[in-house]
């Protein structure tokens, strides 16, 4: 009875890599925080919010924090927690 669950496993195990490396977020619109909630959420970050737009299905922002350093981040739209941030000057520094 072992044996069949062992191939499974490892399928769903190796079946999952790929995904998990996906940049595209695959939140349906319905579930989107508007634009207004994204403004709002850079905001208390203390960013300034130079650009927003929608790209493979994330809300990614082009900012400049309190310090004037140039980021981008992709945010989750139903969430809106930071999947990605990286640093115009090259430099990623990590998610909060």
């Amino acid at each position: 009875m072992k044996r069949p669950l062992i191939p499974t496993l490892l399928a769903l195990v190796l079946g999952t890599g790929p995904a998990l490396a996906d940049d595209d977020c695959y939140i349906p619109m319905s579930r989107w925080q508007p634009r207004d909630a994204v403004q709002a959420m850079a905001a208390q970050q203390g960013w300034t919010v130079l650009r927003l737009k929608a790209h493979d299905g994330c809300y990614i922002i082009h900012g400049q924090d309190a310090s004037g350093r140039v980021f981008d981040v992709r945010l989750n739209p139903a969430t809106l927690a930071i999947l990605d941030l990286n640093w115009r000057d090259g430099d990623e520094k990590p998610s909060h």
